[in-house]
């Protein structure tokens, strides 16, 4: 096996859980459940929990490269994301993860 054959499952296998992500979220919204959810998640923002949020990165891709986060004060400091609830760190990753073009 090469090694882009492991590098593309991993990229499919992340895929596919941004899908059941995306998809849990759309249904709690279509069900109403929302309506006594804190304000933050009306607000359209995922908890890190069901992002699979982690303060680490994920291979070459982390935070500071997505197209969600929103930097702090300074390059090291802890910035918010416009998906996911919360500090987020410049080195995290999270399954909502889009690189920057």
């Amino acid at each position: 096996m090469k090694k882009n054959d492991v590098e593309f499952d991993a990229s499919r296998r992340t895929l596919l859980k941004s899908g059941a992500t995306i998809a849990v979220i759309g249904a709690v919204a279509a069900t109403g459940l929302l309506k006594t959810a804190p304000a933050r998640a009306q607000a359209g923002k995922a908890s890190q929990a069901v992002a699979m949020y982690q303060p680490k990165p994920h291979g070459k891709d982390q935070c500071d490269n997505c197209i969600h986060f929103i930097p702090g004060k300074t390059p090291k400091d802890a910035g918010t994301c416009k998906v996911v609830d919360g500090s987020i760190s410049p080195q995290g990753w999270c399954v909502m993860y889009a690189r920057k073009a």
